[in-house]
């Protein structure tokens, strides 16, 4: 961690002791500090070093290190300079002319992006014995907010490739890299209840990587109804400006000067506290165990490689330190809720009480929403005209409940219908490796009337306890 904040450190020492002024920092050149003691050998490769290039450091504790500094330098200058090949918009224009399209598979939702056209978010589910039904969102389409709009343009293409070229070139920070992209703005989605009706619209940015094959590397909602999709393309690698490279780590080689230790003493006492909290902990007996409601969640996130197949796991949460008789039991009265959702909203959802959607930031604060709350008279109201249990037959012949839905009305007043929210919850089985991971979506088939699907290995062991109305008990 104190490596992380040398150049920041450099910067203010050298204001301090009216030293040179220094280039400007830039967060996507990281910088290591070492501390060599009195023997030091600059390394003979990589990045260059000169005696005159130094700071004085002081810290807090008046305790002075004279600290060499790297010459940075990209080496692609030059080349970026001198090139005149095809504009960015000009290298992408094959995969717009061809019509061609990229898809994700996560937990529930499938993402197609058909370059130049649309992105659409979707589901197909099928019940026994109907046709398929599929829930869709188009996330942008048609229109798009850059000149892009007609691929092929090649005047258009090349009027926002100018205007990239006069400006700075956006970066994200992809995996701990700070990546150069292509952005193609697309707007005029399917109108989101939650803005006003306004249409979703969406960021495709594409990024180079000379072994893909156009993947979609995630999809994020950045804002309510508002996207972004990274696209992996080798199609930009010709171009100088958005080439696939490595940030070599910015060695800072610091020095004591007479009368300070080799190391500072408040580093070196954070270092030792840091070695502490990595030795492993010792068991700890069942009864001196915090509360069991104490950090019930820990989101499962598997790590994406640029370039590679492996997907992300969205909207899963996994439940520790409960039994399986412990955890029935807390959740059918309420008293243990599920968490879960992808991108800017979360969902809680106590049973027998509550569904909740909520944004957590850290500036604003938490913005919650009342989806709806139970009533058990309105829901066996509702479950006189619709089906609270589904079921499907096994291979001997008997049928066992498949899902069961429950009616949450009452929510917070929708400012589109002005009623109400409302909200049908679907508990369905779901197997997995884990046996406590639950997964949770979120539908709007109508403005302000949702569907929450809960999906888990815990539903499985309650779901033949439901009743004529759906509703669960534990099993005996």
């Amino acid at each position: 961690a104190p490596a992380l904040f040398c150049g920041l450190l450099a910067a203010v020492a050298a204001v301090a002791e009216g030293g040179r002024a220094l280039p400007q920092l830039s967060d996507d050149i990281p910088f290591r500090v070492n501390w060599p003691g009195t023997e030091l050998s600059l390394p003979t490769t990589g990045v260059l070093y000169k005696e005159d290039n130094y700071i004085i450091m002081t810290t807090v504790d008046k305790e002075k290190y004279k600290c060499l500094l790297p010459l940075i330098a990209s080496g692609n200058e030059e080349e970026e300079k001198d090139y005149k090949g095809p504009t960015p918009g000009e290298l992408l224009e094959p995969l717009f002319k061809q019509s061609s399209c990229s898809y994700r598979i996560e937990s529930y939702w499938t993402y197609e992006v058909c370059h130049g056209k649309h992105i659409r978010q979707y589901h197909e589910e099928k019940e026994t014995g109907q046709k398929i039904n599929i829930q869709e969102y188009y996330l942008g389409s048609m229109i798009m907010k850059n000149p892009l709009s007609e691929p092929g343009s090649q005047e258009l293409s090349c009027g926002y490739d100018l205007l990239l070229s006069l400006t700075q070139i956006p970066t994200k920070n992809i995996e701990g890299q700070m990546t150069p992209y292509y952005p193609v703005d697309l707007g005029n989605g399917t109108p989101c209840s939650l803005r006003r009706n306004l249409p979703r619209s969406s960021t495709v940015m594409y990024i180079c990587h000379p072994e893909a094959k156009h993947e979609i590397l995630s999809v994020a909602e950045v804002t309510t109804c508002e996207y972004e999709v990274v696209i992996l393309t080798p199609l930009l690698c010709n171009h100088p400006k958005y080439r696939f490279r490595a940030s070599p780590v910015n060695d800072i080689f610091c020095q004591s000067l007479p009368g300070s230790p080799l190391k500072p003493h408040n580093l070196e006492q954070l270092e030792k506290q840091q070695e502490m909290l990595k030795m492993p902990f010792r068991r700890v007996k069942e009864e001196e165990m915090p509360s069991m409601k104490e950090e019930k969640f820990s989101s499962i996130h598997k790590p994406v490689a640029v370039g590679s197949h492996q997907l992300l796991t969205v909207g899963t949460t996994h439940i520790s330190k409960l039994t399986d008789e412990q955890l029935i039991k807390e959740f059918l009265s309420g008293s243990y809720c599920f968490h879960g959702g992808v991108g800017w909203w979360k969902y809680e959802f106590c049973y027998g009480k509550y569904v909740h959607q909520y944004h957590e930031d850290k500036e604003s604060g938490k913005t919650s929403v009342v989806v709806g709350t139970w009533s058990k008279e309105e829901h066996i109201e509702w479950s006189r005209k619709n089906a609270a249990r589904t079921f499907y037959l096994r291979e001997d012949g008997t049928q066992t409940v498949r899902m069961v839905s429950h009616f949450y009305g009452n929510g917070d007043v929708c400012d589109l219908t002005d009623k109400p929210r409302q909200v049908t919850v679907k508990l369905k089985c779901k197997e997995s490796d884990s046996p406590h991971a639950v997964t949770i979506y979120m539908l709007e088939p109508h403005s302000c009337q949702y569907i929450l699907g809960v999906e888990s290995p815990v539903i499985c062991k309650i779901l033949d306890t439901a009743d004529e109305y759906g509703l669960l008990s534990v099993p005996s």
